[in-house]
């Protein structure tokens, strides 16, 4: 299938060939994957060599650095810039879950050995970064894991020449991320296959797969509506003890929800650098007022191409890798 996947196997191939007519040994090479538009912290590969030299166990490790749409943050519609600023939010999260279930995402490297004793990316699909984890998780016997790299990279979020444009551009380059939901039956198929993998390891990571998908797809009826539908649907429910308080109930759990909002809005602003903040206070005034749309926001750009991937998914129609455009 064209796409990213199959064309980084394909360089990944030549590379070690001109490795091998240096007799530059792999045992000594990391390889990186990243998009034409990052832009790495000027100390990335530096902490890398570091990390990569300094851990036992590094051919069994992914290194991963939180991810940053700032490279044209600034221009981008508000809409995605909201879905942007929550995305950098549960990537850093992500990061630094206790339970080490990480995955790598977008940009990330790792030992050209490890690359090599997997066979390199699969060619035949679309999201690479989960299913190549995945594909060393097994023919590793479930000892890889990712290493945080707490050095920011930036990349851009779709963008187009018009307004318009770029929503179209952030909804089918969510559509295509979406599309990982596949990795849910290879993940299935190969921890039948590999029995000497503890059973909780692989159900833990199979069961971090099926949450991500889940919750992608369905967390915004389940906040927005949860509460209110069931009153709604059933109105003897709403007599109910349960019935009655249940909306009051979820109005403070998402009042109190709305603090940690505020926090999260607040530490975007500072870790933005100077080019990706607004420039002035009625910019600053009118990001702000922008978030009263999250709702609205993260429906289309989020979950509604979540959903349209998956239903694709679940009918057997095809879905072409589609590069998202570069401005």
């Amino acid at each position: 299938m064209r796409g990213k996947a199959s064309n980084e196997a394909w360089a990944a191939k030549e590379a070690k060939k001109i490795l091998d007519k240096g007799s530059i040994d792999i045992k000594n090479v990391t390889a990186t994957s990243c998009d034409a538009d990052t832009n790495f912290h000027s100390l990335y590969f530096a902490s890398l060599t570091y990390y990569f030299a300094t851990n036992s166990s590094r051919y069994l490790r992914f290194w991963q650095s939180p991810i940053f749409w700032y490279n044209n943050l600034a221009r981008i519609p508000f809409p995605i810039r909201i879905v942007g600023v929550i995305g950098h939010a549960i990537h850093l999260a992500s990061l630094q879950e206790p339970t080490r279930l990480i995955f790598n995402y977008s940009c990330y490297s790792l030992s050209f050995k490890l690359l090599n004793d997997v066979g390199y990316w699969h060619t035949d699909i679309i999201p690479e970064d989960w299913h190549l984890f995945l594909q060393t998780f097994f023919a590793k016997k479930g000892k890889i894991e990712v290493e945080p790299l707490f050095l920011p990279t930036s990349i851009d979020a779709a963008e187009s020449k018009t307004w318009l444009g770029s929503l179209k551009n952030r909804y089918e380059q969510c559509k295509r991320h979406a599309w990982g939901a596949t990795d849910i039956a290879y993940a299935v198929k190969e921890a039948i296959r590999h029995p000497e993998i503890p059973r909780l390891t692989r159900f833990l990571r199979i069961y971090k797969l099926i949450e991500t998908h889940l919750i992608w797809s369905t967390n915004w009826f389940i906040l927005t509506l949860g509460a209110t539908l069931p009153v709604i649907l059933n109105p003897a429910f709403s007599r109910t003890a349960l019935g009655y308080n249940l909306p009051k109930l979820a109005e403070s759990v998402l009042t109190i929800c709305l603090v940690a909002l505020l926090v999260m809005i607040a530490l975007d602003f500072l870790l933005r650098p100077q080019h990706a903040r607004p420039k002035n206070f009625f910019a600053v005034v009118r990001e702000v007022l922008q978030w009263v749309t999250l709702p609205l926001s993260t429906l289309t750009m989020s979950v509604i191409p979540g959903l349209d991937s998956q239903t694709r998914l679940m009918f057997g129609r095809r879905l072409e890798y589609r590069v998202t455009e570069k401005v």
